[in-house]
């Protein structure tokens, strides 16, 4: 039942708090009413059995839930009756059903407004984005902070506070109009970039995988593409972030049926099945890409940072197996996206490429001083464990592991780890 009910947060909490934020205009009230609701599935499901319809039944307990706290706040008031409160939600449940907001009207997607919403410019943009994959895709706090690489009450405290500005803001559900389009598309393409990391690559759980969110972000990322399409010419360089963003996540992506084994197991990239990979998905990306290596243009950070990205995944796509990977010029990428858009994620990526390229040691060597960046990452360790082994310091290694594994809140990717440290004890380490 817990499983169930996980999925179905998964699947339906952005697009039912959207419909009740645009039938009652309360990002508080509908929030709280959501989450008595899934509450109260939880209390009476197990006893009664999953509803036929399960959004069906959260929606309308979330929305009786709304409106006896809006005839408490009425009464507590003395300012209305009752009837006029009913009177005024009905109203505004029909308006939100017919109002398709002052955008483009052929994208009504209620989740589409709830990012909006959520990528406001009264927010900054990290709030904006951890706001969005909180409410709109179900991201929790917690792998919300590690997404973020900050501590879960930090995190915590941070949503709090950009809920409570939305509010003073006033901020209206509806699509941005053409003029304030642009301002929102950075925040908006961030959250799905994001969103697709929390996916791909989740950080606690069982899932190797979390495939239908990742699948969201890709859908977001489509259909801001197309919100923008009939202003090409005014917002280009958006139009160009947003090809190069769905291009990387596309190949990603096409990945995720061969990530795990038929026992729910990580499966890294080397061993994969390449057959499994979804070949139309790489071929739409490719094209999405052909623009960008046909004709080279200059661009802003924002969009090279995420082009280079996609350009090394393009890599891992056209080679036919591991072993024809062109490492060397995958390790360039890297160095180019170090110069011009510096990281610690991306100094941990490139150590990897380099030691594919040129040996453990070459890989070892760019990771010295990323501690003091990455404290809770597991993969900072696991990477440093993996090149140690290689490069015959079993001792270290399996420090490294231990360490890896103690952060690591993964289930798949712990299981990983400590098989790897077994292979160690054992004296028979598996080679890369």
């Amino acid at each position: 039942m817990t499983a169930d009910l996980d999925r179905i947060w998964r699947d339906e909490w952005g697009r039912l708090l959207a419909l009740l934020v645009g039938q009652f205009r309360r990002l508080d009230l509908a929030e709280d009413a959501l989450a008595d609701a899934f509450e109260a599935a939880a209390r009476t499901w197990p006893r009664d059995g999953i509803p036929a319809n399960p959004a069906a039944w959260l929606l309308t307990t979330a929305r009786r839930r709304t409106l006896d706290r809006l005839r408490a706040e009425a009464m507590a008031a003395r300012k209305e009756p009752l009837l006029v409160v009913d009177a005024r939600t009905q109203e505004e449940a029909q308006r939100a059903m017919a109002d398709p907001g002052d955008g483009p009207a052929a994208l009504t997607d209620e989740r589409l407004r709830l990012v909006f919403l959520c990528a406001h410019p009264a927010l900054a943009p990290e709030a904006a984005a951890a706001l969005t994959l909180r409410l709109v895709l179900g991201v929790s706090t917690a792998d919300l902070a590690r997404l973020f690489l900050v501590a879960e009450p930090t995190m915590a405290a941070r949503l709090t506070r950009a809920r409570k500005k939305l509010a003073v803001a006033g901020v209206p559900f509806a699509l941005p109009s053409a003029q304030r389009l642009a301002e929102r598309v950075d925040v908006v393409a961030t959250v799905a970039y994001l969103a697709f990391t929390a996916g791909y690559a989740p950080g606690s759980g069982p899932d190797v995988v979390r495939a239908e969110l990742a699948g969201e972000a890709i859908r977001l990322t489509r259909l801001l593409r197309t919100l923008i399409s009939p202003y090409d010419d005014q917002h280009r360089s958006a139009t160009a972030h947003l090809d190069a963003l769905l291009a990387l996540m596309l190949l990603q992506h096409s990945r995720r049926d061969a990530r795990v084994d038929a026992n729910g197991a990580l499966v890294l990239l080397p061993d994969q099945d390449r057959s499994r990979w979804h070949g139309d998905e790489i071929d739409e990306a490719l094209t999405l890409l052909g623009p960008f290596t046909e004709a080279p243009s200059p661009h802003d950070r924002r969009t090279t940072e995420v082009l280079l990205q996609a350009l090394v995944a393009a890599e891992h796509a056209v080679a036919s197996s591991a072993a024809l990977t062109d490492w060397r010029r995958i390790a360039g990428l890297y160095a180019v996206l170090e110069e011009r858009a510096p990281s610690p994620a991306v100094r941990l990526a490139r150590a990897v490429a380099a030691a594919e390229a040129d040996g453990p040691q070459a890989g070892l060597a760019l990771l010295v001083d990323l501690d003091e960046s990455l404290p809770h990452s597991h993969r900072l360790p696991a990477i440093r464990a993996e090149l140690l082994c290689r490069a015959g310091r079993g001792v270290e290694a399996e420090a490294a592991y231990q360490r890896a594994i103690s952060l690591c809140a993964n289930e798949a990717e712990r299981t990983h780890l400590i098989a790897r440290l077994a292979e160690l004890d054992s004296g028979q380490p598996r080679g890369r």
